[in-house]
């Protein structure tokens, strides 16, 4: 697996089987399907057509922008920034294929390494899925925030350590639990560095932003030990995911949490 100096994961040696195997099945199809519940209720103006007032939106870490080439679509400015040069080489084909790439900027680098000029410009932030990947999430949150514009959104999903370590229990993995460490075989999907919703909120409302919404993504799915049945009644099981996404228990055992959190404004 290929690191960078901060030793986080770069997935050009992963696209594909990211593709396959995140985006093109019923894991897929929930985690997009919360993304656009959410965001149609706490930010629907993202998801309508930009008739002449775009918003700007930033997808951090955003891969092959299977959620964010959509609001491109929808005449939206969006600047794509990842690590992955595979992936964006696929982004920029999906763009021509859907005749958007004058809607759509790529930046081939590191959150890290996004330039000042940015701050303080975006309408939207993405970052979906990126924070489980990093040796320090908090730190690589803090400056990402710092480009939302007051009363801007973040639209933030992580991998959920609570998940992890229940989806271990049923599986009787102990030792994982014992020893603290999730990380899967090199090459595998499975993030190295699961966190705790708690901290994360935590993390945003020291830097004055606002929970607006607190979703869970795969609340029961992933927990179908039976490989067979994992992907039976495909519609039931996405209606029920739906339904139960903001639910007590359910929410805070979902494998991935949805945050829309936002930039509070401030005069200082």
């Amino acid at each position: 697996m290929k690191k960078t100096e901060q030793s986080d994961t770069n997935f050009d040696k992963l696209a594909l089987k990211f593709q396959r195997k995140v985006y093109g099945g019923l894991k897929g199809e929930i985690r997009l399907a919360v993304l656009r519940k959410d965001l149609s209720e706490f930010g629907n103006k993202f998801l309508q057509p930009a008739e002449g007032l775009p918003a700007r939106v930033l997808d951090a870490g955003g891969g092959y922008g299977p959620f964010s080439l959509k609001l491109a679509k929808l005449g939206h400015h969006l600047v794509l920034c990842d690590i992955s040069r595979k992936m964006l080489e696929k982004a920029k084909a999906d763009c021509e294929a859907k005749q958007i790439s004058g809607q759509v900027e790529f930046l081939n680098c590191a959150i890290q390494d996004l330039g000042e000029d940015l701050i303080k410009q975006y309408d939207l932030v993405l970052c979906h899925a990126v924070l489980e990947w990093l040796e320090k999430p908090e730190q690589v949150l803090n400056r990402l925030l710092s480009y939302i514009k007051p009363e801007g959104l973040l639209s933030l999903t992580f991998y959920n350590l609570n998940g992890t370590i229940f989806k271990n229990l049923l599986r009787i993995n102990y030792n994982k639990i014992i020893e603290n460490d999730y990380a899967g075989w090199p090459g595998s999907l499975t993030p190295p560095n699961p966190l705790l919703p708690e901290n994360v909120l935590s993390w945003l409302e020291e830097r004055n932003f606002e929970i607006i919404c607190h979703s869970g993504m795969r609340v029961f799915h992933d927990y179908i030990l039976d490989l067979e049945d994992k992907d039976k009644h495909p519609e039931t099981v996405l209606d029920l995911e739906l339904k139960l996404s903001r639910k007590m228990p359910f929410r805070d055992l979902g494998r991935y949490q949805h945050i829309l959190a936002k930039q509070l404004y401030t005069t200082a």
